[in-house]
């Protein structure tokens, strides 16, 4: 049997793994727990009654995080020149076409979202395979593929997130640090887990949030009472 690390065994004494708690003591008691020498991520877990599979039963959206995510996002705007001056304005850190184009085409991938427009699609899709794996190719559904490139700026930065089930059927998303105050970790978490269940498909069957955890990085998860999202 694996040996269980001091620290881990101290945040394990100090809750209950059987119990399914409120949002609101989750997000408190997960602030407890976590013991890392940095400030690590909150993530939310949530596993779906959906078959994922089945085109009508995919999940997926974006949503601003009512208190952002707790970093810095580096944004990428690939736009024509006339949109320069816009994505500047909006905050992002690099503006242009074919020279980070071809930068990215030698490796570099050194921002967190990428945004571009419609008409210089064709010239970005061929960085399908360097972006795909990274989680950075822009796409119309997650509003990253836009004529308003100022306003997917603003909201890159001010915490918009995307999440997708996967093909477990479950959905990971980081709604903020430990660091943060534990009502801004409840608000964004709230924010997530009542978009999800808005967003249920007319074709799922049966239980559609099977379970929510909460955990931090490298912290023990808590189970989340799905009831209490709505509170």
């Amino acid at each position: 049997m694996a040996k269980i690390a001091k620290k881990r065994k101290e945040a394990l004494a100090k809750y209950d793994k059987t119990k399914l708690y409120p949002l609101s003591e989750a997000a408190s008691v997960l602030k407890t727990i976590s013991y890392t020498k940095f400030d690590p991520s909150v993530d939310v877990d949530i596993r779906l009654g959906v078959d994922p599979r089945k085109a009508n039963q995919m999940v997926r959206g974006t949503i601003v995080l009512p208190h952002g995510i707790g970093k810095q996002v580096r944004v990428l705007v690939l736009c024509s020149p006339d949109k320069e001056e816009e994505a500047k304005n909006a905050g992002a850190e690099h503006v242009g076409l074919d020279d980070y184009i071809a930068k990215i085409k030698g490796g570099w991938t050194d921002v967190d979202v990428i945004i571009t427009m419609p008409s210089v699609m064709p010239k970005v899709g061929v960085l399908g395979k360097i972006l795909g794996p990274r989680g950075l190719m822009p796409n119309p559904k997650t509003g990253t593929v836009t004529m308003e490139v100022g306003k997917a700026v603003i909201e890159a930065k001010a915490g918009k997130i995307d999440f997708k089930v996967d093909k477990f059927g479950i959905i990971h998303a980081s709604v903020g640090k430990v660091s943060f105050d534990t009502e801004k970790i409840i608000d964004n978490a709230r924010e997530l887990l009542q978009t999800v269940v808005k967003l249920k498909p007319s074709s799922a069957k049966g239980t559609y949030m099977k379970s929510v955890y909460m955990s931090s990085t490298m912290s023990p998860s808590i189970q989340i009472e799905p009831k209490s999202i709505t509170l």
